[in-house]
């Protein structure tokens, strides 16, 4: 019996200070995942052109950072934030990588919208469990 058959999936990690990305882990589960019936909701490869976070997505923020046009990083990040905390409500449940050389900004934001859900959250610790911000233990379960 596959009880994850139909089930969606959020896959959380950092995206934008990552140097692949954060592509490379995703690309490595997802098949996995589909391949047992699983429904993948990536947010670098998003359901809809709403809130696309790809490589011309990623030049054009750093664009308006550098030429300071702060209010118009503003508006397109609440998109993109907006987008991937849908998905996570509607996900069955999440899968997180999450590596403390890169900043987690809003991988943690989505933990925490996931476990006010009540939703599975399972943790890959790049850096091992001991090595896990205190505060996450008081969110996720640590087995």
């Amino acid at each position: 019996m596959n009880r994850l058959k139909n089930q969606r999936v959020y896959l959380a990690g950092a995206i934008d200070r990552a140097k692949d990305r954060g592509k490379g882990w995703r690309e490595e589960i997802s098949p996995f995942l589909k391949e047992l019936g699983v429904i993948v909701f990536n947010p670098i490869i998003k359901p809809s052109e709403i809130g696309l976070e790809d490589q011309d997505t990623h030049n054009l923020k750093a664009k308006m950072k550098k030429q300071q046009r702060y209010e118009e990083l503003s508006n397109m990040m609440k998109v993109i934030r907006s987008v991937d905390l849908r998905l996570v409500d509607i996900s069955d449940f999440m899968i997180v990588n999450l590596d403390l050389d890169v900043h987690p900004c809003g991988t943690l934001e989505e933990i925490f919208w996931a476990s006010r859900q009540k939703k599975p959250i399972i943790v890959h610790m790049v850096q091992g469990k001991q090595n896990a911000p205190d505060w996450l233990f008081g969110v996720i379960p640590h087995q």
